[in-house]
């Protein structure tokens, strides 16, 4: 949302709490054609110890002499500028296998690979380059997922009271790459020393205690937590910044380093520390759901990098989005790691932002090129206007029953688990993919009756369609700031007291649902199960099956 503001303030009350409590289709069908090289690199995986990469040709490329060499790039080389790991004789079908070395100064788990021929006493690039697709492979601290209902709640607050009335399954909450590393800023709490890939890196502990505690609140409690990781610019958190970044804007997040050698290894190191951090298995908390950036469509609102060209940036962010994919997997296997995309799918609200559908095509492009894997969407499916209080009847200028559409909603989400389910989008084992609908609400700012109604009828369209995993409502309390814009999307009024709202969502998905289905048709003029059903014989030809 572009005029989130997150809290940061539970931490005081956590640090008190915790005190006093303590079908499957190939991978290789979802590749992309090579972009005019002879080689294409049908696989890349770890096997045991050792990376095994595999590639065809119809006929072997000239060479000085006869082999292929595997050169192992960092994600910011390219061209023969890395590392040969391997060679073979050069064939149609040539298979290659070199060790992993994970954590090592010379780790190959979020390199990636091209095949290569000497021509000319030097290398030549001959094939796209490929990731390892995975990296769960090697998973040391795997936990059971805590899949439970797809009804969440971004908080502001700790309340098991109110979050235990509501029902709510799932939780979403930021963490700031800027402000967990570098020297604890509490002497009390010394700093972690971590060594990775031949390097010591700091993390901050004091900073790190109000994650360790709401992921342990969320864990003791049974909330499954999604954390959205931001990259802020801070002191310590230089390094991480896009060199691209480094101008004079403000904003929450920045594209994160993956140009610079220092800035690249650090990366890895905090994808694989807060994955075994956050894994369920070493006592500061679970986190299931791991989502790489915000809105990374809006460019100059939540991931910042000074260029308006759509390939750099995307180019960009896939390199970032592969290292914490394979740094999280590597640890917990049963993670899931998410992009994030706005609902501006064929119009900018801001002119320096990027097309949501546009992102997401070659976001898939890069990935589905380089190796597929099972990465999930996080989608914020936000009435057009923001404030427009009425999601089960948006402008139909703005919001159209088609891929054309400016806007995608919860009143036509459809259109994107339709084009989810394109098999150039499905998941390596031929699976649509997971669809997060990680933030949404809607503004009780022209009454609140249209909000009660509005929920009732988004939590219908999103429980009603098997592709949604998450419903994640924003937010419980009114902030004072967006209501200045009209945004009044708590269920809770700035005093506490409850809106129409909060009964109506208490109410949804248990067996007092039909009295939320009831107001909400009252409001509606007409049965809002009907407006659902209808919308889901309209697309989904009658089945309740998307595509």
């Amino acid at each position: 949302m572009k005029k989130r503001n997150l809290r940061r303030g539970i931490a005081a009350i956590l640090t008190a709490a915790l005190t006093v409590l303590l079908a499957a289709a190939p991978q290789s069908a979802q590749k992309a054609q090579a972009a005019g090289r002879p080689v294409t690199i049908t696989s890349c995986v770890i096997s045991g110890g050792n990376v095994v990469v595999t590639a065809t040709a119809a006929s072997a490329p000239a060479s000085s002499d006869g082999n292929y060499y595997i050169c192992a790039n960092e994600v910011y080389q390219d061209g023969p500028a890395g590392e040969i790991v391997a060679s073979a004789p050069a064939g149609t079908s040539t298979q290659f296998t070199f060790p992993l070395n994970n954590g090592a100064a010379n780790s190959n788990l979020m390199r990636k690979f091209i095949v290569c021929t000497k021509q000319g006493g030097g290398y030549s690039q001959v094939s796209d380059e490929h990731y390892i697709t995975n990296p769960e492979a090697i998973a040391t601290q795997t936990s059971a997922r805590n899949d439970h209902g797809i009804k969440g709640i971004l908080p502001q607050t700790i309340d098991v009271a109110t979050f235990k009335e509501l029902g709510v399954a799932q939780m979403v909450y930021n963490i700031y790459l800027g402000d967990i590393v570098g020297p604890s800023s509490d002497p009390a709490k010394p700093t972690i020393q971590f060594p990775y890939g031949g390097q010591v890196y700091e993390f901050n502990t004091a900073a790190l205690a109000q994650y360790d505690g709401f992921a342990t609140w969320c864990q003791q409690n049974g909330f499954q937590l999604t954390m959205t990781i931001l990259n802020n610019k801070t002191a310590a958190g230089a390094d991480l910044i896009h060199p691209l970044s480094r101008d004079g804007h403000v904003c929450p997040g920045y594209a994160m380093n993956t140009k610079e050698p220092g800035g690249t290894a650090h990366l890895k190191a905090i994808a694989t520390f807060l994955a075994a951090r956050y894994s369920g298995t070493d006592g500061h908390g679970k986190i299931d759901n791991w989502v790489i950036g915000n809105e990374v469509n809006a460019r100059t609102e939540w991931y910042h990098m000074g260029s308006t060209n759509l390939e750099l940036n995307v180019s960009e962010y896939v390199k970032a989005f592969r290292i914490f994919y394979n740094g999280i997997k590597s640890v917990n296997a049963n993670a899931r790691v998410y992009n994030s995309i706005d609902q501006e799918w064929g119009r900018k609200s801001n002119p320096g932002c990027f097309l949501s559908k546009a992102y997401l095509d070659r976001f898939n492009y890069y990935i589905s090129r380089e190796g597929n894997i099972d990465w999930g969407l996080s989608f914020h499916p936000y009435n057009s206007p923001l404030y427009d209080p009425y999601a089960w009847n948006q402008p139909s200028v703005w919001v159209k029953n088609d891929v054309s559409t400016p806007y995608i909603t919860i009143e036509n989400i459809d259109i994107l688990t339709n084009y989810m389910s394109q098999p150039a989008f499905l998941a390596p084992n031929g699976s649509v993919r997971s669809i997060s609908l990680s933030e949404i609400g809607y503004t009780s700012s022209f009454g609140e009756d249209a909000q009660a109604a509005s929920i009732v009828y988004a939590y219908l369209m999103a429980a009603t369609n098997p592709h949604i995993d998450a419903f994640i409502l924003f937010r419980e309390t009114d902030d004072a700031h967006e209501m200045e814009s009209h945004i009044a999307q708590g269920l809770k009024n700035l005093d506490g007291s409850h809106k129409k709202a909060y009964d109506c969502y208490k109410w949804m998905g248990t067996g007092n649902q039909v009295k939320a289905e009831e107001i909400a048709s009252g409001i509606i003029g007409q049965s809002v199960q009907y407006l659902v059903t209808n919308r889901i014989m309209q697309t989904r030809g009658g089945d309740g099956v998307v595509g």
